[in-house]
């Protein structure tokens, strides 16, 4: 008894075979594509996170640079308890210079102008 091969279309097996072969390719590229495209979103919205951060302290910085444009403005006199407050400004230049805000040129021309 021999099999005899069947020519011609393929059979219920071969048909079922193919298309879940090519729903399963389907599925992956459409998975991979979500995939990509969400791990894109994410990394747009955090670079957008971080420029907004960024712009508040931005603003944050000018408001203390200009606050202390405004106090240097006014002479300061050296009474006792200003004197106190001079110390506290001085402590508080000292801090923003350490933290990166201000630069060396900038800390000593508004402390000279804060003993002065």
């Amino acid at each position: 008894m021999t099999m005899r091969r069947r020519m011609g279309r393929p059979g219920l097996i071969g048909t079922m075979a193919r298309t879940a072969v090519v729903a399963g390719t389907a599925s992956a590229v459409v998975g991979g594509m979500s995939r990509h495209s969400a791990a894109k979103t994410a990394a747009v919205q955090q670079q957008q996170d971080a420029a907004m951060q960024s712009q508040a302290q931005l603003a944050d910085l000018q408001q203390q640079v200009s606050s202390l444009q405004s106090q240097q403005a006014v002479p300061a006199q050296a009474t006792g308890a200003e004197s106190g407050s001079m110390v506290a400004e001085l402590e508080r230049l000292a801090s923003l210079k350490t933290a990166g805000i201000l630069s060396d040129g900038e800390f000593q021309a508004a402390k000279a102008k804060l003993l002065s």
